[in-house]
């Protein structure tokens, strides 16, 4: 396997002068508009089961999340050759905005009295080929905005985490106190702000390399991006491989594990501990977020792969009955390892990718990754008829930990080396396969 220049320590700490590089103008800007609109979407969920599960019941609350993932899974490969084409934070504006509009149209629908079923449908609709528009982009811009890929990635893990720990918690105090027209207001707010941050970012001419490349997209089709898009997928082994393993996460682990979770704990230690042991989730994924601020392994994809072993305890804990303690520390330990394989991941992907196609290969792999978690969320229901959900947390653990020993077993994934900063500061990308 080939890559750009390689570090040959194991780990590393950053340097305050790294330290000091990372705020400057561009990526402050980058990170308060992710920021915003990531406490936006963690209040959705919640929104969403308390504003139309009274209305509509829970088939009601299924069938709008359903109709928002269905379209954003439908829709995302095009956002990637969108956003290759035309810039991804053209795009990633551009969709913020339409989501302005919708959670602003809900708001309004809610502050008027009950919205009718056909009005949330539509919306959840636009707002998933909105997010279809703008997830290829993220992977892509962190490169152009960070000269620290990795600091930057766990940086904004960590502010995910926190949106996660506060969304929620938020969401449901202001429908309890002001009804869901505000949520959805707020919501509406972050997109706004988040957009404003995004316009502001100014990228030199070398940094886009979609503007660059925009006489070559011009006698190009749609089909014929798409199709680049896979080979550049298929032609790195690692980043196929992991894909493949992770649909097999969604549909075994991702997929059952909290409506299966949240069935076992409920019925044992009441709701309240679940809503618990979820934000001890959060805190451990903010102690993973700052691991991965600290170390920078020679073998990112391999350290990641130690680190989501770890993440079997939480499956296994919740199968097996434990106290309320053990539960805590599971959760803790499983938030903070899935943060720190997701920092390695989201990394090599950057860094090991052309810029020119990098957003069209996380369009990729963000299809392969959210379809099997959906299939996995539909089939953890019907899969209770055949055995007790903690039997089948008893699968998921496994299949946790034969997915690790899958991530070792292939040569790919084990031996990818992180990639060193280029002499601008930015991490190198190969300017071919970088698969085996």
């Amino acid at each position: 396997m080939t890559t750009t220049q390689t570090q040959t320590q194991t780990a590393q700490t950053e340097s305050p002068t790294a330290r000091s590089q990372l705020w400057d103008r561009r990526f402050t800007l980058y990170f308060t508009s992710r920021a915003v609109s990531l406490v936006g979407d963690a209040m959705m969920p919640v929104a969403t089961a308390l504003a139309v599960g009274p209305l509509y019941g829970i088939s009601g609350v299924g069938f709008v999340l359903g109709i928002w993932t269905g379209t954003f899974v439908l829709l995302v490969l095009f956002g990637g050759v969108f956003a290759d084409r035309i810039g991804a934070r053209r795009m990633m504006v551009g969709a913020d905005l339409v989501r302005v509009l919708t959670q602003g149209v809900l708001a309004a629908a809610f502050f008027a009295g009950p919205p009718p079923f056909w009005l949330l449908v539509t919306m959840a609709a636009l707002a998933g080929a909105a997010v279809a528009m703008f997830l290829p982009g993220v992977n892509g811009m962190v490169p152009l905005v960070a000269r620290e890929p990795q600091r930057a990635n766990a940086t904004l893990k960590v502010a995910d985490a926190l949106a996660h720990l506060v969304g929620p918690a938020l969401a449901g105090l202001l429908i309890a106190l002001t009804g869901a027209g505000t949520v959805y207001a707020i919501d509406s707010g972050t997109f706004l702000l988040s957009a404003l941050c995004l316009a502001l970012i100014r990228l030199a001419p070398a940094d886009t390399p979609a503007a660059a490349d925009s006489a070559a997209h011009a006698g190009s089709s749609l089909r014929r991006d798409l199709r680049q898009g896979w080979q550049e997928f298929r032609a790195r082994t690692w980043m196929w491989a992991v894909i493949l393993i992770w649909v097999g996460y969604g549909v075994l682990l991702f997929g059952p594990l909290v409506p299966l979770s949240s069935a076992l704990i409920g019925a044992r230690l009441g709701p309240n501990a679940y809503g618990l042991v979820v934000s001890f989730l959060g805190v451990g994924t903010v102690l993973g977020g700052l691991l991965a601020l600290r170390l920078r392994p020679a073998r990112p994809l391999a350290a990641g792969a130690v680190a989501m072993g770890l993440f079997t305890v939480l499956p296994l804990c919740v199968a097996l009955g434990a106290g309320l303690p053990v539960l805590l520390a599971g959760h803790v330990l499983g938030g903070g390892a899935l943060a720190f394989w997701s920092v390695m991941w989201a990394t090599s992907v950057q860094t090991h990718t052309p810029p020119a196609v990098l957003n069209r290969v996380s369009a990729y792999e963000l299809a392969g990754s959210v379809s099997g978690i959906a299939l996995g969320q539909i089939l953890a229901g019907p899969a209770t008829a055949l055995a007790s959900p903690g039997r089948l947390l008893l699968v998921s653990a496994g299949a946790c930990l034969a997915g690790c020993v899958a991530l070792f077993a292939i040569p790919a994934i084990r031996t990818l080396r992180r990639a060193a900063p280029t002499d601008s500061g930015k991490s190198g990308a190969p300017g071919g396969a970088d698969g085996a």
